[in-house]
C-alpha cells in the first residue's frame, strides 16, 4: 500500500470525509451533502494549500486521532480545540507539519461541534458521483471513519499558505437564522408564525449532519391535511408533528411529506453546523408572507 495515507487510531465520536459535495442530483433522489461548515472546510484546505474543493475530515464534539504514514502539512479549523503531535501542542488554525508516523491527536472541541482536518493532496478516498463526501442519509461515499482503517492521501499540488494563524468566526452562543417563510406557512395559524420569530428555541441533543432540531414551544396547524411528499431544500424549516422545527442540513432528504414554515438563508447554516445542544436559537424573518 502506497504510504500517501494516515492510520486512525482514534475515531472519535463521528468522523466523516467531506468535501463541498455533489449537488445537482436531487432529481435523482440524491442529497448534497458534503462538509456542514463549508467556509471552515474551504479554509482548512487554503491553510496547507489545496483546491477549495479537497477532501477534509469532519469530526463531531471528540475529535479524532491519525497517524500518517509519511510527512504531510496538516490544519485544523472550525471548532476550536486542543491540537497535538506526538503529545506535543501545535497550532489550531494554522498549518502544522506533521512527520511520518507521528501521532496527530485532534482533541474535543472547547466550544461549537465540528472540526476539520486538511491534508496537504488531500483526502484521496473514491470519488462517487464527483464527490468524495460521506452521506449518512443515503449512505453514498466512505463509511465513517473507523479505529484501525487506512485512508489514503493525494499529492501536494502548491506549497502551504505562510501564516502564523487566521482569523474565523467563533461558535455562535445564539444562533440567528434568517428565514423567508414559505412554500407550506399558510399551513399554519397566524400565532404560529409569530411563534416561530419571537419566541425562544434551543438547540436539540437529537440534531445531526441530516437536520437541526430544536426544542421549544410547539407551532400550531392552520391545515391538519396530509402533506403529498414534495421537494426539500437545504435550510427548509420542516415541521414535524410534534410542532417543533428541524431545519435541514447537509444531508437532508430530497422529499418530505411535513409542511415547511420557511427556509433559512444558507449563509447562515455554517453557524447551524457548530451550534452545541443548549444553544439558542432564533428565527427572523426576512420577507414577507
Amino acid at each position: 500500500m502506497t504510504d500517501r495515507a494516515f492510520a486512525v487510531v482514534r475515531a472519535g465520536a463521528l468522523t466523516t470525509v467531506q468535501d463541498q459535495g455533489r449537488p445537482g442530483y436531487a432529481h435523482l433522489g440524491v442529497p448534497r451533502s458534503g462538509a456542514l461548515d463549508s467556509a471552515a472546510a474551504r479554509l482548512a484546505n487554503r491553510l496547507v494549500g489545496n483546491s477549495a474543493e479537497a477532501a477534509v475530515l469532519e469530526t463531531t464534539l471528540a475529535g479524532c486521532a491519525v497517524r500518517p504514514r509519511c510527512a504531510v502539512t496538516v490544519a485544523v479549523v472550525g471548532a476550536p480545540c486542543p491540537v497535538t503531535v506526538d503529545g506535543r501542542p501545535v497550532a489550531w488554525g494554522a498549518p502544522v507539519r506533521v512527520p511520518a508516523g507521528a501521532l496527530l491527536d485532534v482533541g474535543a472541541a472547547v466550544s461549537g461541534v465540528r472540526c476539520y482536518v486538511a491534508f496537504g493532496g488531500g483526502v484521496a478516498v473514491d470519488p462517487v458521483l464527483a464527490s468524495r463526501s460521506t452521506d449518512l442519509l443515503s449512505g453514498l461515499g466512505p463509511p465513517p471513519l473507523a479505529d484501525g482503517a487506512v485512508i489514503p492521501l493525494g499529492h501536494a499540488a502548491a506549497p502551504h499558505a505562510r501564516v502564523d494563524t487566521v482569523p474565523h468566526p467563533a461558535p455562535p452562543r445564539e444562533l440567528i437564522l434568517r428565514v423567508t417563510y414559505g412554500p407550506r406557512a399558510d399551513w399554519f395559524t397566524g400565532a404560529a408564525l409569530r411563534t416561530l420569530t419571537t419566541r425562544a428555541y434551543r438547540v436539540s441533543s437529537a440534531s445531526n449532519r441530516i437536520g437541526l432540531r430544536t426544542e421549544g414551544p410547539a407551532l400550531e396547524r392552520a391545515c391538519t391535511d396530509e402533506l403529498p411528499s414534495e421537494g426539500m431544500v437545504l435550510g427548509a424549516v420542516q415541521v414535524p408533528p410534534d410542532g417543533r422545527p428541524v431545519v435541514f442540513l447537509a444531508d437532508h432528504p430530497t422529499t418530505g411529506g411535513y409542511p415547511v414554515i420557511a427556509v433559512v438563508r444558507e449563509a447562515d447554516l455554517a453557524g447551524a453546523a457548530q451550534a452545541a445542544p443548549g444553544t439558542p436559537v432564533r428565527f427572523v424573518p426576512t420577507g414577507q408572507r
